[in-house]
């Protein structure tokens, strides 16, 4: 009986290739089959871009498609999609890498596709690697430390509700609000009328050649951020 495959969830980090753990770069030259999240446009994902280099020609290299979506049904089809096509090299007996930006326990794609290849094939060996997710990258390149002493921390994934950021602003010390681009116009009013601003950043693409920051937001009420910005607000 031929033994199953170990499916790898390999952090890639936010950006720069050399922000990838030995272990990570060692999986990703080693196993047959390299997963990744397809990009858009007939572009490379940011996932498959970082991790570029590391492959070897004779490796199986793998794009799986999960769609920018919200709707349960579409997002469940997907990974079940994404699930049986890793499955079939898996159960051939060959292990398979999911490279992922960022960390791989961190609000990532790779917990959606494992979630779904234990559903269908219990039998399934699933090891994670962990890595830099992009708040810690953040606050790297600002300079800083996230959170010192006694400092508590939350991290908002996204906002839908001005009521949850007013809360984590009265409750944390630091709050990192992931996916800022399409609520920014509507938080920069609430940091402004608690003298916030000055004490606000947003880290646009952090550790990447697109990278931008912007600290002290008090003349920034008008920004257009991309899909992949983040805000660290220092309210102790």
């Amino acid at each position: 009986m031929t033994k199953i495959g170990t499916l790898w969830g390999v952090s890639a980090g936010p950006g720069d290739p050399e922000l990838l753990t030995i272990k990570a770069a060692r999986l990703l030259q080693t196993c047959p089959v390299v997963a990744f999240p397809a990009g858009r446009d007939g572009h490379p994902g940011i996932a498959q871009t970082i991790i570029q280099q590391w492959l070897q020609p004779a490796q199986i290299q793998l794009a799986l498609v999960f769609p920018f979506v919200q709707t349960p049904v579409v997002l469940e089809a997907a990974w079940k999609t994404a699930a049986a096509q890793v499955w079939h090299y898996l159960a051939a007996g060959q292990d398979v890498v999911f490279a992922t930006e960022g960390d791989a326990s961190f609000y990532s794609t790779f917990t959606y596709l494992a979630r779904a290849l234990q559903q269908l094939h219990s039998e399934v060996s699933i090891q994670t690697v962990p890595g830099v997710c992009s708040p810690l990258a953040a606050a790297a390149r600002l300079g800083k430390s996230l959170t010192i002493l006694q400092q508590q921390l939350i991290v908002l994934p996204a906002l839908y509700a001005i009521a949850d950021f007013e809360a984590a602003l009265n409750q944390a010390d630091v709050v990192v609000l992931m996916k800022v681009a399409s609520v920014y116009a509507a938080i920069w009013p609430v940091l402004q009328r608690r003298q916030l601003l000055h004490c606000s950043h947003v880290i646009v693409q952090a550790t990447q050649s697109e990278e931008q920051i912007y600290s002290d937001l008090r003349d920034h009420a008008h920004l257009k951020l991309p899909y992949f910005s983040l805000m660290i607000v220092y309210c102790g």
